[in-house]
């Protein structure tokens, strides 16, 4: 018999814990640690901020299905990993010991490295859902007065998606109201280019998101290192390509949002072999620490070093599509591991992502999504926003029913000719792993 842990109850770990119970044997038991006893879905986080999403509206309570699914759940949190003693210190003071832990905690957020930063400071967030309720509470004051806006993303950011289709979100709101003509926009980014999003780009992204921009008259500021936010001020210095200073912005704004630099959480920080100096679990190729061989990591809390120098740190973002080929390829390992196998099984590490711009959108496939690339793609159109209503309509459904499946994952692989991992995970299955 093992005990496994999944320490997380976001995305991955939820899909974790659902794929788990179908790779695991009969006396195996599943533990998931979360903060809340609901799951909330994140990229329709941007809608929420604008009021065309509420909080229940994205929301499963998780209660009841993992429970139907024989899953233990705790929602009191971790305070600290014990991985040399293989034991996880909850928040309440209790102990839980494992055989297998995988950590899906996702960052910490760190608003704190930028004074001035952050909803609890001078500017919104949508990292978070109550932070984006409470970025529509402040819109809708904004918009009794309009004035300037700034939205973009700080130093050391990985994901910057989000950032771009709040900014079109939020124009596309402004136009509905009639107020957009009072609204300048500026967006800030420390990519060395607009649509780089931690990438290096995804076919032309640059293209695409400049065009998207422009057109939507929203002035940019790349390469940007901000250094103090105040009430109604931003201090940003534009470096060049060599990081030394080109220019200093003293940008005044209304309303901001500003995704900011992601950590590790507390729980996991500082443990030497587990962690990098961020607090990044670190991981080799299955997933596994090397380390500590009996923990494995999925999702935002993974180490992935940088895809090149830039001026100003960027990060390297961790997409859902990405975070699914973790799951899965976790799942089928330790499913062999199980049973006397081996890991063997390399998530896809591939990215297709839906970008929502409130009336179109762009949508990119990287494959893989660290360049060099097999495929390298993307295009824009109006279906993208009505394919990303969709995909949070079966995601949600998803969740609710306990299931992990990720078919659109085998589907567009094989649209691509690709069938490695689909052919490894029935492998894993014949193998003894399904």
């Amino acid at each position: 018999m093992a005990e496994i842990v999944v320490l997380g109850a976001g995305l991955g770990g939820t899909l974790m814990a659902y794929e788990l119970s179908g790779q695991i044997r009969p006396e195996d038991h599943v533990t998931i640690i979360g903060s809340s006893p609901s799951y909330q879905f994140y990229p329709s986080n941007p809608w929420v901020a604008v009021g065309w999403r509420k909080r229940q509206d994205i929301e499963v309570d998780l209660t009841k299905v993992m429970e139907r699914k024989n899953i233990r759940f705790i929602t009191t949190g971790a305070k600290r990993v014990k991985p040399g003693e293989n034991q996880v210190e909850l928040n309440d003071g209790a102990v839980l010991a494992y055989d297998y832990l995988i950590i899906a905690t996702g960052p910490e957020l760190g608003f704190d490295e930028i004074p001035g930063l952050g909803p609890q400071a001078h500017t919104q967030s949508i990292c978070e859902t109550g932070h984006a309720e409470q970025a529509f509470a402040a819109f809708e004051r904004f918009c009794e007065n309009p004035g300037p806006v700034v939205i973009g993303a700080v130093q050391g950011v990985s994901c910057f998606g989000p950032a771009y289709e709040f900014a079109f979100i939020l124009d596309k709101e402004l136009r509905k109201r009639k107020l957009r003509h009072k609204v300048p926009m500026t967006f800030v980014t420390p990519e060395p280019y607009i649509g780089h999003l931690g990438l290096d780009g995804v076919g032309d992204t640059k293209g695409l998101m400049e065009s998207a921009l422009r057109n939507r008259h929203i002035k940019w500021i790349t390469n940007a290192r901000v250094k103090e936010i105040t009430p109604g001020r931003m201090q940003v210095e534009e470096l060049n390509e060599d990081a030394s200073l080109k220019a200093t912005h003293d940008l005044a704004f209304d309303y901001s949002m500003m995704m900011p630099p992601f950590r590790g959480v507390k729980a996991v920080s500082g443990i030497e072999g587990l962690t990098n100096p961020r607090g990044f679990i670190l991981a080799d190729a299955y997933q596994r620490n090397p380390a500590f061989p009996n923990v494995f990591s999925i999702g935002v809390c993974v180490a992935i070093p940088p895809v090149g120098k830039t001026p100003v740190p960027v990060g390297v973002p961790k997409t859902g599509f990405m975070i699914e080929s973790m799951v899965t390829a976790t799942a089928h390992n330790l499913g062999a591991m199980l049973r006397g196998g081996e890991a063997s099984i390399r998530p896809s590490w591939n990215a297709i992502c839906l970008a929502d711009f409130g009336d179109g959108g762009v949508a990119f496939v990287a494959q893989p999504q660290i360049p060099p690339r097999n495929a390298n793609w993307a295009v824009q159109g109006k279906w993208v926003h009505l394919a990303k209503i969709g995909f949070e309509k079966y995601f949600l459904r998803k969740i609710k029913a306990g299931k992990s499946e990720p078919f659109y994952e085998h589907y567009l692989l094989k649209q691509l000719g690709i069938h490695k991992f689909a052919d490894d995970a029935r492998h894993a299955g014949k193998s003894g792993g399904a």
